[in-house]
């Protein structure tokens, strides 16, 4: 596919150049005031999809060159317009990452319409080449990591009922719970996922609520898509569950109960996207990228993972990198008895049908609406 590129102008905006530093590479110069702007919908140690990316800002923080200016708890409203916009003219940013979901439309398209020599680059995948040039989308392929997950949580559960506490039923949370469901059915063919949706990405009681109610039905080995996974991963340790993480490496909050997790490598991909500019290659509009491509990692196992969980893991993991597996294929079927995906057809991680995902898979129990 023959992307549109963003031009480095609109980073490089003059003035003397200062190197980012040898240890990445870039032999090509940023402006020496150049200023990156970060914004969270929450906390920025949330233990999750906040303190992923924070992390991230943190490391271009250490170069030369580069200033970072970041605001936390910015709500998906025309706040952050507001914050996008304080950016850019109070602090004069050139490069705009504004990283929860609900910030792209319409805030970060019409900001980029207003803004067209700065440029926006949104977590989540939306971009279509109806929008800003100036505006771009990446997201990553970590369904992968979920679905290794997964195959650990199939091996170790003793009742083969897994546990999903998850915001909303959107595309990419649907392929996490299903890429997770079918790791565990790798593992253990009678295997269950029982989902809740909490209705949005930062609810700590409904959370709460949800990881103790799934315990209470039998579920021993749980996992989330929420924004922050501190509470499921500590309320289901305390209640003697086994947990798979989310977003960053939950461990320290549960070591004896931490099996693996599905993580951003963000620490790897921004200084990427950096060097792409740096290079005049440009950041494609739409960027994606899987295990192969570091924008995502597992976990190191836990010490209740077994040898042999480890091993199916492993292998699975190197067909993943290797590109000779394929997660989502025929035939299968949804929690209705519908056909998804007819036998013989394989949905490669590419496929923009899997970007369309509105089913959950035979073995998940639970329901998008």
């Amino acid at each position: 596919m023959d992307f549109d590129r963003i031009s480095r102008r609109h980073l490089l905006q003059g003035g003397a150049a200062l190197t980012l530093g040898s240890a990445l590479g870039l032999r090509t110069a940023f402006a020496a005031d150049t200023t990156i702007g970060f914004i969270y919908v929450g906390s920025r140690d949330d233990y999750g999809y906040n303190q992923a990316h924070a992390q991230a800002a943190a490391a271009l923080k250490k170069m030369p060159g580069i200033k970072v200016v970041e605001e936390e708890k910015v709500p998906e409203t025309d706040a952050v317009e507001k914050t996008m916009e304080s950016m850019i003219n109070l602090d004069g940013a050139s490069l705009i990452f504004p990283t929860s979901f609900g910030y792209y439309n319409p805030h970060m398209v019409k900001i980029a319409k207003k803004y067209p020599k700065v440029s926006f680059e949104h977590c989540g995948g939306l971009w279509s080449d109806k929008d800003p040039k100036n505006a771009g989308s990446y997201f990553g392929y970590i369904d992968e990591a979920q679905f290794i997950s997964g195959i650990v949580a199939g091996h170790t559960s003793k009742t083969g009922k897994m546990g999903f506490v998850a915001a909303k039923p959107i595309p990419q949370v649907l392929r996490n719970i299903n890429a997770f469901t079918l790791g565990a059915k790798l593992a253990n063919p009678k295997a269950t996922t029982q989902v809740i949706f909490t209705g949005d990405w930062s609810m700590p009681v409904k959370e709460a609520e949800a990881t103790n109610s799934l315990i209470d039905q039998g579920v021993d080995v749980l996992t989330c898509h929420v924004d922050g996974p501190k509470t499921m991963v500590e309320n289901a340790a305390r209640r003697g569950a086994m947990v798979c993480g989310y977003h960053v490496n939950q461990s320290p909050l549960a070591p004896k109960a931490y099996l693996t997790g599905a993580e951003w490598n963000w620490e790897a991909l921004y200084p990427k996207f950096l060097k792409m500019l740096a290079s005049g290659e440009g950041i494609p509009n739409f960027y994606r990228g899987g295990l192969k491509e570091e924008v995502v990692k597992c976990s190191p196992y836990g010490e209740a993972v077994s040898a042999e969980a480890r091993k199916h893991a492993d292998d699975i993991k190197a067909q993943l990198i290797a590109g000779t597996y394929t997660i989502f294929k025929g035939p299968l079927k949804d929690n209705k008895g519908n056909v998804v995906i007819t036998a013989g057809t394989e949905r490669g991680q590419k496929d923009a049908e899997l970007e369309k995902m509105d089913y959950l898979i035979e073995g998940v129990i639970g329901a998008t609406s």
